[in-house]
């Protein structure tokens, strides 16, 4: 079980206490908003009301008063003996008076689909419907000529592995020479029996998974993090430990604001948790956009070494680095980190090609756990895969100057359609993470195809219901279609303002594809 300190705690509060309510008051109130946000985790022991107390400077009564609030609210429980545990309430949540109800995405959803709303999409895998603009997948067209120029050449060397068998689960050689060649010029020398061919990212953890994390192994992840990663964690029978990232910061640039890893808090959830894995995304993040520096990696290789945890990095949206940052990646500073890649969001998705890199003995073991899935991929996508990754830095130009050119469009469509939306500045990946000003993703998420878009809703990116006042917003389609975009979410908030009856609590958000 995780649990914070005083000290901690009181890092996280900040500057509480403003004086515009009674302090007990306002201490609830901003503990609420960290486990809303997902920056307390859920069933995480809050500290002793003396210690806190003390840590605060106030009085204990204070301490006491926001806890019997927190508890009142279902924001805390606790038993005879034991320190109070963060939760999310069943029927309220911060703000908003709800009442409980069965998923607007069934058949008998009433509220959202009795007020003639569209029920979104629930089909996990499907693409959004032809009208809608799919927000929900970020994720680019494939880079056209140079795609169709790689798989003509796979189809003039494919007659020469014919004669074989075709399965192969290490994967096709010359492919893992291309990949360990380009680990190699980044500072991790590699070779080609360090790589194991995957089909995608998504794959590649999938993998990691069987071969080392058994049932109930805890995984450490970051908290928000990728939905598809939180599901194949959940699917593996591995309990998540979800660290947060710590206040967002106003950056050097133009008062971007920025957010970063709380690296005390991941080293005290390593001590504390031992966790089997602990599945991070430094280059950039997703959802966030952020770039873990140099220092946080060197910090945390170290903290993980201590605690006997493998460290899984994916590095899925490496080469998407959009400002230019010089980062190392994280395998430079210690062999036993297992890192993935893919050529899903720099190329293409449609290729579902990806690897894993780690040492040479570790990945003897992913090939062994692979079989039980299947027995190795496509042969013509692993040529044509070889092909894109010695030539990978051909398409890049033009794919960061675009989106570069979305970013601001979206940036500013935001500031000037949404101003009441806070907006964390992404320095590369695909995506921006945007707090909103009431916890209504999951209602904006079930209305949003009314407006034609379809969205993936906070709570997708995390726990046991968090992130209901964030959304991520992709800005990977070009500043026209990002304009109408963001009209339709303009739109759907004023729905939703302008009657709050259709705000609804759910145990989850509705299910849809997301990429």
């Amino acid at each position: 079980m995780s649990s914070l300190t005083a000290s901690a705690l009181a890092r996280l509060l900040g500057a509480w206490n403003l004086g515009a309510a009674p302090a007990y008051r306002e201490l609830a109130d901003v503990v609420r908003l960290l486990v809303l946000d997902g920056r307390v985790a859920l069933d995480t022991a809050l500290p002793s009301e003396r210690a806190l107390a003390e840590a605060l400077a106030v009085s204990r009564t204070t301490v006491t008063a926001a806890y019997g609030l927190l508890r009142d609210q279902g924001f805390l429980s606790s038993g005879q003996g034991s320190r109070s545990r963060t939760r999310i309430p069943r029927a309220a949540t911060a703000g908003t008076t709800m009442s409980r109800g069965p998923l607007p995405n069934t058949p008998d959803s009433g509220g959202l689909a009795a007020a003639g709303l569209a029920p979104g999409l629930a089909a996990p895998g499907l693409a959004a419907p032809p009208g809608l603009i799919d927000l929900a997948y970020s994720s680019l067209p494939a880079s056209g000529e140079l795609v169709h120029r790689a798989f003509a050449a796979a189809l003039t060397e494919l007659p020469a592995l014919l004669p074989g068998f075709g399965y192969d689960a290490m994967g096709l050689l010359p492919l893992r020479e291309a990949v360990a060649a380009r680990y190699t010029a980044a500072g991790v020398p590699t070779a080609a029996d360090q790589v194991l061919v995957t089909s995608g990212a998504q794959h590649a953890l999938n993998i990691v998974l069987r071969a080392l994390a058994g049932r109930h192994d805890r995984v450490l992840v970051e908290h928000p993090s990728y939905p598809n990663a939180l599901d194949a964690i959940r699917a593996a029978g591995c309990r998540a430990v979800p660290v947060a990232f710590a206040a967002p910061v106003a950056g050097k640039r133009e008062g971007r604001a920025t957010v970063a890893w709380d690296m005390p808090g991941l080293q005290a959830a390593l001590a504390q948790q031992r966790p089997r894995l602990a599945y991070v995304v430094p280059d950039f993040h997703n959802p966030t956009g952020q770039l873990m520096p140099d220092l946080q990696r060197r910090q945390l290789v170290k903290a993980a070494a201590a605690a006997g945890t493998t460290l899984v990095v994916d590095e899925t949206l490496r080469e998407l680095n959009l400002d230019g940052a010089a980062t190392t990646p994280v395998a430079a500073f210690s062999p036993a980190v297992v890192t993935i890649g893919t050529l899903s969001k720099s190329h293409w998705g449609g290729l579902r090609t990806g690897w894993i890199r780690a040492s040479r003995d570790m990945i003897q073991r992913f090939a062994a756990a692979r079989t039980s899935l299947d027995l190795g991929g496509p042969v013509m996508e692993q040529l044509a895969a070889a092909h894109l990754v010695r030539a990978m830095d051909e398409p890049l130009p033009a794919r960061l100057a675009a989106l570069r050119e979305n970013r601001a469009a979206l940036l500013e469509l935001l500031a000037g359609h949404l101003p009441e939306w806070e907006t964390l500045y992404p320095s590369g990946g695909l995506s921006a993470w945007c707090r909103l000003p009431a916890p209504i993703s999951t209602a904006l998420t079930v209305i949003a195809p009314d407006f034609g878009i379809r969205l993936a809703a906070g709570p997708r990116f995390g726990i046991g219901g968090a992130f209901e006042r964030y959304l991520r917003v992709p800005f990977t389609l070009p500043p026209g279609k990002l304009e109408t975009a963001v009209l339709a979410l303009r739109s759907a908030q004023d729905r939703l303002d302008a009657a709050p009856q259709l705000r609804r609590s759910l145990k989850s958000a509705p299910t849809v594809a997301i990429a």
